[in-house]
C-alpha cells in the first residue's frame, strides 16, 4: 500500500509555505505518499436493520467485555492454528440507493471450505458488523465434504465483539485431516467508511453518482464475509457479483464470461470471476460502478485497463498511467526474474480512499490524485507521484501478494522495499528525471527525524507485540515505509544491484503463493552472496541487518581527520535523552562507509561493530579534505573535526561543483541535525548554508529549507524570524533572478525536473521572504486568473505557490474565489492545490470558517479533512486555533475521520509542530490525560513523539534564541 501518504512529492514546495513537507529534524510521521491505511474502529456497529436477523438473535450472546478470559481462544486476537483454509465462493449484491431506513446495505452469501489441522470442537472465523441470516436457529450451516466424517452439529455460534470473531460452538469434534464447508447469509452496511467493503461518491454535473468499492488492508475483509483474516491464511477465492445491469463489475480475476441478467429481476445482472490463485484476504478487491476505461495489451498478453470516472477517461487523465503500466510491469518481471503472476492488470482511480493506493492482487486501487495526469493542468510533481506510487503497487504483486509475509510485525519489508524499488520503476519508466536521488530527501531524511526520536522502534518486532486492529495499524508508519526502503537500498548499494536482484528472485521462486518471515530474504541474499567470491562482507547478511533491524534508531559516524579515528555513537535529537529500549548489541552498528578525499573515491570500508577504530582512509592533510557516506547510500549521519568542516565550507563556497548534489545536500542536513543534538554549533550549521547563494541545485536547496523550517516553526511567533527572513531573502534573490532569467521572464518552462522543483523553491521562498517582484509575480498572476476564470494563466508547476503566495497577500475577495474554484474543480490534482493554498490566508476568521468545514463532508471529503486540518496548523496564524479545534472536537475527528493508520499520527504531528514553552507542554500532556479513554489510534506513537519533541524544543530554543539571532542578523547584512 502507498503510504497514506502517500506523502505527496507534488505537493512538496508548498507544503514548505505551510510546513507540510517534512522538516530533517522535527517531522514524526508521514504521510506519502502516500501514503496512507485502514484503521478499525473497534466498536462494532449493528449491521442495519432489515436483514431477516439481528446481530445477537435468541439463544446468541455478544461478548465485548473489556477483560477477556484468555483461556478462551476466541479471545485471542490471533487465530488458532486448527483450521486452515481451502478456498471461498461468495456472492455479493450492493444496493446503491438507500434502504427505507436512509442506510446502504449489501447482501452476500459465502461458503468457505477449510482442513482440520487439530482436532477441535469450535471453529473461530473473523467477522465484523454483518448481520446473518439464521437456519436452524444457528448463523452457519456446517457439512464434511470429500468423504470425511460427518460434521458434528452445531451447538450454538455467537459474534465476539472486541476480537472481531464469529465462533461456532460444536457439539463434537472436527477430526484431523477432515474438509468441510460452511456456509452463512448475512448482510452489511456499505457505509461511506473507506474500510471493508464501502460506498464511494462523486458528482457529475448535478447527478449524485454512488459506486461500491473495496479497502481490505490491514484487517477488514472481514467486514465484507466471514473470512480466517490473516495474511498467512491464504486460499483461492471465487467471486461472484450481483450489480445492477447499466454498471459493471471488477474483481482481482476476469469475468468468466459475459454478465447474464438475473432471472427474477432482468434490472440486475450477475458477473462470475475466475478462481484466483492462492492469496491473502487483504488482496480481495472488488468494485461496482459505472467508471469506463483506456487499455492496452502489455507483452505476454498482459491486459492493461486504466478506470475513473467516465468524465476523466474521456478528458484523457488516464493516458499518462497507460503508458508507463506496462514498461513498469516489464521491468519488474526482469527485475524479479519472474513473470507477472496474473493475466491482467487493472488500475482504478476512486474519488474517496483513504491511502494513497493499494495493491490488490490485479485490481489495484487508487486516490485519483495518485492516478490521474492532467497535462493541461498536473504538475510535474504531480506526474511523479503518478508514476512512483503505480511503481510501488505494481512492485507488490510480486513482492506481497505472490509471496506475502507470514503476519504484519514483518510488514517493514513489504512496504520498505516497494517503497525502495518503486524509484527504479519509475526511473526505467522516466529515465531523465534521476528519481532514484529523491529517495534521499523523500525517504532517508524524513524517516531520520522519526528515528532519532528516543521513542523510536525497531524495524521489526516479535510477532507477539502486534496483536490488535489498532496495533496492526500503528505498523504502518514512516519507520516500515521508508527506514524500510534506506536500509535496503543500503543492503543493495554493499552488496550490489546485481547480487541483491539475484537473492529476490530466488526468495520468490522458492516461496511463490506462500508466507515468508524477513530471515527468509536474508538467507536467500546469503545465497547469492556465497555463489561468487568478487563481492566479499565482513560477516554474513543476517549479522549485518541484525543490527539495523532489530534495534532502532542508527549511528552518527564522527571521524578525526588529523587522527583517522572514526568512531559510532547512537543519534538522538535530544542529547539529554535515553532510548526507551534496551538493545543485545548496544546501540552499535555494522557500517559500510564510502568516501571523498578532495573530490577523488577512495576504497569503502567497514566499521564492524566496535564503537572506535583507525584507519589512514580517514587522515587529511593540511591541503585536503574528506567527506563520508558518498550519495548517501549509508543509512547514518556524519560529523567532523572542526578543521574538516571548514575545509568543507570553503569547498562549497569556491567550487561548489567538487561535491557531488546529493552530498551538498548532505552537508547542510547532517550538520543541523548535529546542532539539533548539540553535537556541533548551532552557527557551524548556519554556516553551512552561505554556499546557497551560489547554489541553483535543488537538492542543496530543499535540504536547506527542509532544516531551516525547524528554525521557521520555533522562531516566526518571535523577534528571531525578522532577521531571519532578511537572511533567507538575502540567499534566494539570486535564485529568484537566475529562474527568471532561463525562463524568459517566467514565459518558459525548465525542461529539467530538478529544475522545474527549484524554480518552485525560488519563487515559494523569495515571495515567503519578501522580495518584492516575486508578490507583484503572483498577485497579476492570480489576479488575471480571477479575470478569467476560465482562463488559467498560471503553469501548472507554479500553481501550489502562487496560490498560496497570492491568498496571503490577499482578503476574502481572493479566498472566495480560490474556494469557488476548489469546488467547481474536477481534477483531484488542482482540488488538492487549491485545498491546501486556501490554508495560506492570514484573515483569522477566515481560517476558522475553513476549520469548521472539515466537519462536513459536502464541503471537504472524509479522506481530506485531517490533512486540510494540518494545512492549517502549519499556517502560523492558524496554529493555535488547529490546536484548539482538535481539543474540542477530537472525539468527533476520532470516530469519523480516524480510518487511516497515517492521518491521525500526522494531524498531531501538525498541530503540536511548534510546541516550545512550558505551557504548551502543559497543553499536551492535559489533551492526553483527557481524551484516555477516547483513544488516539493511528496517533498514539504520534502523541508520546509530540511530548517528547516538545521538551527537547523548549530545551533547544532556551539554548539557541540567542545565538541564532545575532547569527541571523549578522549574515542578513
Amino acid at each position: 500500500m502507498a503510504k497514506g501518504f502517500y506523502i505527496s512529492k507534488a505537493m512538496g514546495i508548498l507544503a514548505i509555505l505551510l510546513g507540510v513537507v517534512a522538516v530533517s529534524i522535527i517531522i514524526a510521521l508521514s504521510v506519502v505518499y502516500s501514503q496512507e491505511k485502514n484503521k478499525n474502529d473497534k466498536s462494532t456497529t449493528v449491521a442495519p436493520t432489515g436483514s431477516t436477523t439481528t446481530a445477537a438473535p435468541t439463544g446468541s450472546t455478544t461478548t465485548a467485555a473489556p477483560t477477556l478470559d484468555q483461556s478462551k481462544p476466541w479471545n485471542h486476537y490471533r487465530l488458532p492454528k486448527t483450521l486452515v483454509p481451502d478456498s471461498y465462493k461468495v456472492v455479493l449484491r450492493p444496493y446503491l440507493t438507500p434502504n427505507d431506513k436512509g442506510l446502504y446495505i449489501f447482501k452476500g452469501n459465502s461458503t468457505v471450505r477449510f482442513t482440520c489441522a487439530e482436532a477441535t470442537d469450535v471453529i473461530i472465523i473473523h467477522s465484523k458488523k454483518l448481520n446473518y441470516t439464521t437456519v436452524g436457529g444457528h448463523r452457519v450451516v456446517l457439512r464434511a465434504v470429500e468423504g470425511s466424517q460427518a460434521a458434528p452439529d452445531i451447538d450454538r455460534t455467537e459474534l465476539v465483539e472486541i476480537t472481531e470473531y464469529l465462533v461456532v460452538h460444536l457439539r463434537g469434534q472436527l477430526v484431523v485431516g477432515g474438509v468441510y464447508e460452511m456456509d452463512s447469509e448475512f448482510e452489511g452496511e456499505l457505509a461511506d467508511d473507506l474500510a471493508g467493503f464501502y460506498r464511494s461518491e462523486y458528482m457529475e454535473g448535478n447527478v449524485k453518482k454512488v459506486l461500491a468499492t473495496t479497502q481490505m488492508q490491514a484487517p477488514d475483509a472481514r467486514k465484507s464475509f466471514p473470512c480466517f483474516d490473516e495474511p498467512a491464511m491464504k486460499a483461492t477465492f471465487n467471486i461472484t457479483l450481483i450489480h445492477w445491469s447499466n454498471l459493471t463489475a471488477l474483481s482481482n480475476m476476469p469475468p468468466k464470461g459475459s454478465s447474464v441478467l438475473l432471472k427474477e429481476e432482468p434490472t440486475w445482472n450477475v458477473t462470475e470471476f475466475h478462481t484466483t490463485p492462492k492469496m491473502s484476504t487483504y488482496l480481495l478487491a472488488y468494485i461496482v460502478s459505472e467508471f469506463t476505461y483506456v487499455e492496452r495489451m502489455a507483452p505476454n498478453n498482459i491486459q492493461i485497463r486504466i478506470w475513473a470516472r467516465p468524465g476523466a477517461i474521456n478528458e484523457g487523465h488516464g493516458d499518462y498511467a497507460l503508458n508507463v503500466t506496462g514498461p513498469i510491469l516489464s521491468f519488474f518481471a526482469r527485475h524479479y526474474d519472474t513473470p507477472y503472476p496474473l493475466n491482467k492488470s487493472d488500475q482504478v482511480a476512486l474519488p474517496d480512499f483513504n491511502a494513497g493506493a493499494m495493491e490488490n492482487w490485479g485490481l489495484v486501487t487508487y486516490r485519483e490524485s495518485a492516478l490521474l495526469f492532467d497535462p493541461l493542468s498536473s504538475s510535474s510533481g504531480n506526474k511523479e507521484r503518478v508514476v512512483t506510487v503505480i511503481a510501488h503497487e505494481l512492485a507488490h504483486q510480486w513482492f506481497g501478494n505472490l509471496v506475502t509475509l507470514d503476519w504484519w510485525n514483518d510488514l517493514w519489508l513489504n512496504e520498505g522495499f516497494a517503497s525502495y524499488v518503486e524509484y527504479l520503476g519509475a526511473d526505467y519508466a522516466e529515465p531523465s528525471w534521476n528519481l532514484k536521488d529523491l529517495m534521499v530527501l523523500n525517504d532517508v531524511y524524513r524517516v531520520m527525524a522519526v528515528d532519532a526520536l528516543a521513542s523510536s522502534h525497531p524495524l521489526s518486532s516479535p510477532a507477539s507485540e502486534v496483536n490488535t486492529p489498532a496495533q496492526i495499524s500503528e505498523v504502518f508508519d514512516a519507520i516500515s515505509y521508508s527506514k524500510g526502503a534506506s536500509v535496503l537500498r543500503m543492503l543493495s548499494s554493499f552488496l550490489t544491484e546485481d547480487l541483491f536482484k539475484k537473492g529476490v528472485a530466488s526468495y520468490l521462486h522458492k516461496f511463490a503463493y506462500n508466507n515468508t518471515v524477513y530471515l527468509d530474504l536474508w538467507n536467500h541474499l546469503q545465497e547469492a552472496l556465497d555463489s561468487q567470491s568478487a563481492i566479499q562482507l565482513p560477516f554474513p547478511v543476517r549479522k549485518i541487518m541484525d543490527r539495523w533491524t532489530l534495534q532502532m534508531g542508527f549511528p552518527v559516524i564522527t571521524v578525526d581527520t588529523k587522527t583517522g579515528n572514526i568512531s559510532q555513537q547512537h543519534f538522538l535529537l535530544d542529547s539529554g535523552s535515553t532510548a526507551t529500549r534496551p538493545s543485545e548489541f548496544n546501540y552499535l552498528w555494522i557500517v559500510p562507509i564510502s568516501s571523498l578525499r578532495n573530490g577523488a573515491q577512495q576504497k569503502g570500508y567497514w566499521l564492524q561493530g566496535e564503537a572506535h577504530s583507525q584507519s589512514e582512509l580517514f587522515k587529511a592533510a593540511a591541503g585536503e579534505w574528506l567527506l563520508l557516506n558518498l550519495n548517501v547510500t549509508g543509512y547514518f549521519q556524519v560529523n567532523y573535526d572542526e578543521s574538516n568542516w571548514r575545509k568543507i565550507q570553503s569547498q562549497l563556497q569556491t567550487n561548489l561543483s567538487v561535491i557531488p548534489v546529493i552530498n551538498r545536500a548532505q552537508v547542510i542536513h547532517d550538520a543541523f541535525d548535529l546542532a539539533s543534538a548539540q553535537i556541533v554549533s548551532v552557527t557551524l550549521a548556519l554556516n553551512n548554508t552561505l554556499f546557497l547563494i551560489k547554489e541553483t541545485e535543488y537538492m542543496p536547496w530543499q535540504a536547506a529549507l527542509s532544516s531551516l523550517r525547524y528554525f521557521k516553526l520555533m522562531f516566526d511567533r518571535s523577534e528571531v524570524y525578522g532577521p531571519m527572513k532578511k537572511y533567507l531573502k538575502k540567499q534566494v534573490t539570486p535564485l529568484f533572478f537566475h529562474f527568471q532569467s532561463i525562463t524568459k521572464n517566467w514565459t518558459q518552462h525548465p525542461q529539467n525536473l530538478m529544475d522545474q522543483y527549484n524554480e518552485v523553491n525560488a519563487i515559494s521562498t523569495a515571495c515567503s521572504n519578501g522580495v518584492p517582484e516575486c508578490k507583484e509575480l503572483v498577485s497579476a498572476l492570480f489576479a488575471q486568473w480571477m479575470k478569467d476564470p476560465s482562463n488559467n494563466p498560471i503553469n501548472p508547476d507554479l500553481r501550489s505557490t502562487v496560490y498560496c503566495n497570492a491568498i496571503a497577500l490577499g482578503g476574502e475577495e481572493e479566498w472566495n474565489f480560490a474556494w469557488e474554484q476548489f469546488r467547481n474543480a474536477t481534477l483531484v490534482n488542482e482540488a488538492d492545490k487549491l485545498r491546501s493554498a486556501l490554508a495560506c490566508t492570514n484573515q483569522l476568521w477566515i481560517l476558522n470558517r475553513y476549520l469548521s468545514y472539515t466537519l462536513n463532508p459536502n464541503l471537504i471529503r472524509k479522506q481530506d479533512a485531517t490533512s486540510t486540518i494540518s494545512s492549517i496548523a502549519s499556517n502560523v496564524i492558524g496554529q493555535s486555533l488547529a490546536w484548539d479545534f482538535v481539543q474540542s472536537n477530537w472525539k468527533k475527528l476520532f470516530q469519523d475521520y480516524g480510518g487511516g493508520s497515517f492521518s491521525f499520527s500526522n494531524l498531531i504531528q501538525a498541530v503540536t509542530q511548534r510546541f516550545s514553552t512550558e505551557y504548551e507542554l502543559q497543553q499536551l500532556e492535559q489533551f492526553k490525560r483527557n481524551n484516555m479513554d477516547i483513544g488516539f489510534g493511528s496517533g498514539t506513537r504520534a502523541l508520546e513523539q509530540a511530548l517528547e519533541k516538545t521538551k527537547a524544543n523548549i530545551k533547544w530554543v532556551t539554548q539557541n534564541k540567542d545565538v541564532v539571532f545575532a547569527w541571523f542578523t549578522e549574515n542578513s547584512k
